[in-house]
C-alpha cells in the first residue's frame, strides 16, 4: 500500500466531507463540505491518499490564539497570526490506532514551522485529549469553549520548534 500526504485537490472534496461526516455522525460536529472548503482557503490542509483513495485529512487556518472557528458558520475572515490552528483531523474508522494521524500531525507541523507559524493550537474533542498531549499538545483548561464542542471539549497548544525538536 502506497501513502501519500498531499495538498487536497478540488476532486478530493466529496471523500473530505463524506469522512467528516462519518467521524461525527453521532455528534453535533458535523459541518459539510462548504464550511470544510471556507475553512481550508489557508493552504494548510493536507489529505492522505492511499492508493488513490482518501484515507484521511487535516484541516488548518491561521487563527489568533484562544480564538477558533465557530462551528455554526463558515469562515468570513481570513487571520493573520503567528498561530496556526489545527481545526480538524481525521482518519477513516477502518485504519486508525496505525500511526496514520500522527503521520498527518508531523507533516502538518513541518508545514507550519516552514511557513513561519510558532504556536499551533486546537480543540480537543471526542476524548482525544491523550492523543494530542503525546503529540506534544498541552491543555488551556481555562480556555472557555463553546457547547458546539462539546462537554469533554479542551483548548490546547504545541509550540512549532518545540514539537519539531521532540520528533
Amino acid at each position: 500500500m502506497r501513502d501519500l500526504v498531499r495538498g487536497i485537490a478540488e476532486a478530493d472534496w466529496p471523500q473530505v466531507a463524506a469522512l467528516e461526516a462519518g467521524a461525527y455522525a453521532d455528534t453535533a460536529l458535523t459541518e459539510g463540505e462548504a464550511a470544510l472548503r471556507s475553512r481550508a482557503a489557508a493552504g494548510t490542509c493536507f489529505v492522505l491518499d492511499l492508493d488513490g483513495r482518501i484515507a484521511g485529512y487535516v484541516l488548518a487556518l491561521p487563527y489568533p490564539m484562544f480564538l477558533y472557528p465557530d462551528l455554526t458558520r463558515p469562515e468570513r475572515v481570513a487571520h493573520h497570526s503567528a498561530n496556526l490552528h489545527l481545526h480538524d483531523l481525521v482518519i477513516s474508522a477502518p485504519l486508525r490506532r496505525r500511526g496514520l494521524g500522527s503521520r498527518l500531525v508531523r507533516h502538518l507541523t513541518d508545514a507550519a514551522g516552514a511557513r513561519g507559524f510558532r504556536t499551533m493550537s486546537l480543540i480537543a474533542v471526542g476524548g482525544k485529549e491523550p492523543f494530542w498531549r503525546a503529540n506534544g499538545y498541552r491543555a488551556h483548561r481555562e480556555a472557555r469553549l463553546p457547547s458546539s464542542y462539546g462537554s469533554d471539549a479542551v483548548y490546547m497548544s504545541a509550540r512549532v520548534a518545540a514539537y519539531r525538536e521532540a520528533s
